[in-house]
């Protein structure tokens, strides 16, 4: 707006004048919000935070000192009775006087282990099918080959392990993983084989996949999360379905409704659904519980940003109530006493009702003329409206102590995907990054499951894939 603009209004009257300072003072209000947050206060990621210095946590301090506690088993380097080789370093000739010592015999022996490292290269497997003539009959009979054996030269199912781990469970780039061969091995490997052993550990593992997914949908708590993923140059949506055991992922050029139905879980899915708040969850039928983890960024947001103490006070109830239900799990117990429930209840009542009197409903100028859609709220107020429509999913985890506090086991699943964007920028085409979904959703089971995720990988081209317990409550 120019200054010849600002002294057409001027001289419009008072009312222009305060029509333009009220717009004003509202953009600067939606600017300073904006700027006011960080992954600390919102949903915004870490990345988003540049090098300004995060002087406060969520957290609360802990009384332990850093580094390992108290009984911790540690790992140290430990002594072995049985050792590999042995090498052996002589005392030919006497230190004092000169003298030879070759033939004298040894008083004991000072002993000291290393734990290193074998040369690494490739080895080179023949494998020799015998051919027989049997003079009774007339039959040529062939030895069989083993069932990964199939081509003349190949490389075998351990190398190909090593390159789905290396591309996918420790994401490196093509370009990387052929370099690392190369220098470990001396083994010289084209994209294109890369990218067709992907292609084999990925059709191999559908069924497995499907078993994934079907467990997922009977559990009794899933978590549920998005978030945008490149793929050709094009925003789409990568989704997680997870539970403490199980990890399911599915890509989508849409976010909402659409993918979250073809993906086929929570149409089905009975239990209770863990969630950040999206409004395409609140179509499904199942249960709901909202993450608290969100609800504390955004409450501090309002403590930093509006000064309205009850603000504070909710964040302090809500991690009141996680330290009760935490205590109770501890004893063993399976509910809180109804009475616990019952003051919280009511001190989560007593809290909104002190944030409403903060934040009431804006005034309506009646001869305003009327505007589509709903009236503009505050941001407290709009926390305000959800945490009382939505109380029984906020409160979830204190009704049911199967429903943890927050969702952030979809948040942790979500997150070494989008390391995977940071480091090779986005996905070529669909089928990669189908593919690397569905790899990587069972190199994720397997963590959770604490199975070698290697020797897994390396089953899967020996044509006996290890399967991932797939219990629904797991």
């Amino acid at each position: 707006m120019s200054e010849s603009d600002i002294r057409a209004i001027y001289h419009q009257g008072e009312d222009a004048v305060v029509e333009l300072v009220t717009l004003l003072i509202k953009r600067i209000e939606r600017l300073e919000e904006h700027l006011g947050k960080d992954s600390r206060n919102s949903s915004k990621p870490p990345s988003s935070d540049g090098f300004g210095k995060r002087t406060k946590s969520l957290r609360g301090k802990s009384k332990r000192k850093s580094g390992g506690q108290k009984g911790h088993p540690g790992s140290t380097l430990e002594w072995r009775e049985t050792v590999d080789a042995v090498v052996l370093h002589p005392v030919t000739q006497c230190q004092g006087c000169g003298a030879s010592l070759t033939e004298v015999a040894v008083l004991e022996y000072e002993l000291r282990q290393v734990h290193e490292l074998p040369s690494l290269s490739l080895q080179v497997i023949e494998h020799q099918a015998e051919v027989k003539y049997c003079e009774h009959c007339q039959t040529l009979n062939r030895g069989k080959f083993p069932s990964d054996v199939t081509n003349v030269v190949q490389y075998g199912s351990n190398l190909k392990g090593l390159m789905v781990y290396l591309m996918e469970a420790q994401l490196l780039p093509f370009e990387r993983t052929r370099e690392l061969l190369k220098d470990l091995l001396g083994c010289q490997v084209s994209e294109g084989t890369l990218c067709n052993t992907r292609t084999t550990c990925a059709q191999q593992l559908e069924p497995i996949e499907a078993q994934i997914k079907d467990a997922i949908e009977q559990a009794a708590v899933g978590h549920f999360d998005e978030t945008g993923l490149r793929v050709n140059s094009k925003l789409w949506w990568l989704h997680v379905a997870c539970t403490s055991g199980l990890t399911y992922y599915f890509v989508h050029a849409k976010r909402g409704t659409a993918a979250m139905d073809e993906m086929d879980i929570l149409p089905n899915f009975t239990g209770t659904s863990i969630h950040d708040g999206w409004k395409s969850y609140a179509r499904y039928g199942c249960t709901h519980s909202l993450c608290n983890a969100h609800h504390l960024r955004e409450l501090r947001f309002i403590v930093e940003r509006y000064k309205q103490p009850w603000a504070e006070e909710m964040i302090s109830l809500l991690l009141d109530i996680k330290a009760e239900v935490e205590r109770a799990k501890a004893e063993h117990l399976s509910v809180l006493d109804a009475r616990q429930v019952e003051a919280f209840e009511q001190r989560y009542r007593q809290v909104l009702a002190d944030g409403f009197k903060h934040n009431p409903m804006p005034t309506v100028d009646e001869n305003a003329p009327k505007k589509r859609g709903k009236q503009k709220q505050s941001t407290p107020k709009n926390l305000l409206d959800r945490l009382r429509k939505h109380q029984a999913a906020v409160l979830a985890f204190m009704y049911d102590f199967q429903v943890p506090f927050d969702n952030n086991q979809a948040e942790r699943d979500i997150r070494m995907m989008k390391l995977k964007q940071k480091i090779s920028g986005c996905f070529r085409s669909l089928a990669g990054a189908q593919q690397f979904c569905r790899i990587r959703g069972y190199i994720s089971t397997l963590r959770k499951q604490d199975i070698p995720v290697l020797d897994a990988l390396k089953s899967i081209f020996a044509d006996n894939p290890v399967r991932p317990v797939l219990q629904p409550g797991q």
